[in-house]
């Protein structure tokens, strides 16, 4: 039995693959990059079986980047680095669950960034947002950076599924936290963005992190290729090693939610659907924050050409359409009684 054999049968035990075998494999995997990317699907697959998960999301403030936020990765990972312009309604923010839900997508992600549960009414909001997007039929997400136990339980309690919330340095002041939403009963997704600059070995030391917080799934932002940004340009990672990481993630994750985000399109370009042969179970879909990602649609023929099967089926209805009746979905927002 070879080295990728070998840590693929130890990865599917769920015998921790450690970091200095995640930085072999990927060593290992410049030679034989296809056999690394066949060993992590096989693995994906062991756990996941052939179901792929879109996740649609949208921002809570209509906003763009500031001068700090440079490509829609980095807009994604850090909320923070935005203008806020003006907040959506419950109601816009339904609308766009409902169509995420038509889309195909099954879980529907609120970004606030963490200035936006400070006050009052932006905490009632999003507690009138949640209920309402559950009913909806799809499952709800919330990114709101760091919350207390007591958030955590009242975000439980009007019906949130996950908390997502951004990797930072080693992790440290986020495992409280972390801990935290999960005590209170919430999953917990964690996203981490490469082509920032750093190693490989960095990369696996936070999947190494997010191993040990015991996250439930992972989202991969990379930056973005298609940034006007000159600095952007020149740190972007090649599609061949993109690919690597997504394989070695999970190698070292075999059992969590692997999620492709932003940056996805432009930096794998052609190879994309090696993103899931490479081991990533879901994928963020629709409108990635202020632009159009890529097509739901592309993603569902995609996902069927690969001979898997989406989680929920893209609703191809064409009831909306000018001069006839509007679908009972779009009916629906409408009656809802929100602010």
């Amino acid at each position: 039995m070879d080295f990728i054999e070998k840590l693929k049968e130890k990865s599917i035990k769920k015998k921790n693959v450690s970091t200095s075998e995640a930085l072999e494999l990927f060593v290992e995997g410049t030679g034989n990059p296809y056999r690394v990317l066949a060993a992590a699907s096989e693995i994906r697959e062991h756990f996941k079986g052939k179901d792929i998960i879109l996740c649609g999301m949208t921002h809570l403030i209509s906003a763009k980047c500031t001068q700090e936020c440079t490509s829609r990765a980095s807009f994604h990972s850090n909320p923070d680095h935005v203008s806020a312009q003006k907040i959506k309604t419950a109601r816009q923010v339904l609308a766009e669950a409902v169509q995420a839900k038509k889309n195909g997508a099954e879980f529907f992600s609120i970004i606030t960034g963490s200035e936006g549960l400070k006050t009052k009414k932006a905490w009632k909001n999003i507690c009138q947002i949640i209920p309402a997007i559950n009913k909806s039929g799809i499952k709800p997400c919330l990114a709101a950076g760091m919350i207390d136990a007591n958030q955590a339980a009242q975000l439980k309690a009007v019906g949130l599924l996950r908390y997502c919330h951004h990797l930072q340095n080693d992790g440290k002041e986020d495992r409280a936290m972390m801990n935290a939403v999960k005590a209170a009963g919430l999953s917990v997704c964690a996203g981490v963005s490469f082509g920032i600059g750093e190693t490989f070995t960095q990369r696996i030391q936070s999947a190494e992190v997010l191993r040990k917080l015991n996250v439930d799934a992972v989202s991969i932002n990379m930056i973005d290729s298609g940034s006007e940004n000159k600095r952007d340009r020149a740190q972007t990672l090649s599609p061949m090693e993109i690919l690597m990481t997504v394989a070695v993630f999970r190698f070292m994750l075999p059992d969590k939610d692997i999620k492709l985000c932003g940056g996805r399109k432009n930096n794998l370009r052609q190879l994309l659907p090696l993103g899931i042969i490479a081991g990533a179970n879901s994928l963020m879909t629709g409108n990635d924050l202020n632009a159009t990602e890529r097509n739901s649609k592309l993603d569902h023929e995609m996902i069927a050409d690969l001979g898997l099967i989406p989680t929920r089926e893209i609703d191809l209805c064409t009831c909306d359409t000018k001069g006839k009746q509007r679908c009972a979905a779009s009916s629906a927002i409408k009656s809802r009684s929100l602010v």
